[in-house]
């Protein structure tokens, strides 16, 4: 019965990236003049967030937010959470409105066309294979920060292998949030890796759970103890995942 789903599979893939590229095109205008300067990037969020809600939606996904009341107004925050989805992205969008935050993200994205070059120019980029573009984030994040805006790290990676539920964590999401004392935000994204995960042949609509926990505060902690941290997200979000796929 599997070969059936196959030709379904294919649309729906190619159904997602006519959605992701085509409101891009359309809200063109719109978007080049809010990343031509930095001051404007609150206004391009609010048109990411919007080109989120369309993806999602167009894609039969029905999602539903828990915790996102926790946000303070003029505090910027670390974002976390589990990556397993492309759709991550958008659902992270949905998940913190009033509240702008930057993805830092790999490089290799650039490579997409029209989304890759706007991309890089909101995005901080990050080459894991060198030692300097790691340095050159925190740089970056420090002077997003200073804008009042918050960051959002995927401290795995992302997971190809979906037999994996949490892969171990990075430590460069914590060692930014201990260098500007930043709260943690640990968010578990639920059925992402089941609606779209990186499988090509894989995917259906459905519901779109994320959980937004309460921040972990980082105000007085000290690099060396950045692993410890590092553990407690960890443990709050596979703790989960456990429960939920029991």
């Amino acid at each position: 019965m599997k070969v059936f789903k196959y030709p379904f599979w294919l649309l729906y893939r190619i159904w997602f990236y006519i959605l992701m590229l085509v409101p891009i095109i359309v809200l063109f205008p719109f978007i080049l003049v809010t990343i031509l300067n930095e001051k404007t990037y609150p206004l391009f969020f609010k048109i990411a967030r919007l080109w989120a809600k369309i993806i999602l939606i167009g894609m039969g996904f029905r999602y539903s937010i828990e915790g996102d009341e926790i946000f303070e107004d003029g505090k910027s925050y670390m974002l976390v959470a589990n990556h397993t989805s492309m759709t991550d992205i958008m659902l992270m969008l949905i998940a913190v409105k009033e509240h702008p935050f930057v993805f830092v993200g790999k490089k290799e994205l650039v490579k997409i066309p029209i989304f890759g070059f706007i991309y890089k120019r909101v995005c901080i980029l990050v080459d894991r294979k060198s030692s300097k573009s790691r340095y050159e984030v925190f740089e970056r994040a420090q002077k997003r920060i200073q804008q009042g805006l918050s960051i959002c790290i995927f401290p795995e990676g992302g997971v190809p292998d979906e037999s994996v539920l949490l892969d171990e964590f990075k430590d460069g999401a914590f060692r930014i949030a201990i260098e500007h004392q930043l709260p943690i935000v640990p968010m578990t994204f639920f059925d992402n890796k089941q609606r779209f995960s990186y499988t090509f042949f894989s995917g259906t609509p459905g519901k779109m759970r994320a959980k937004i926990h309460t921040p972990i505060e980082t105000k007085g902690k000290l690099m060396e103890e950045r692993h410890h941290i590092k553990e407690e997200v960890r443990k709050i979000i596979f703790a989960d995942l456990e429960n939920d796929n029991k």
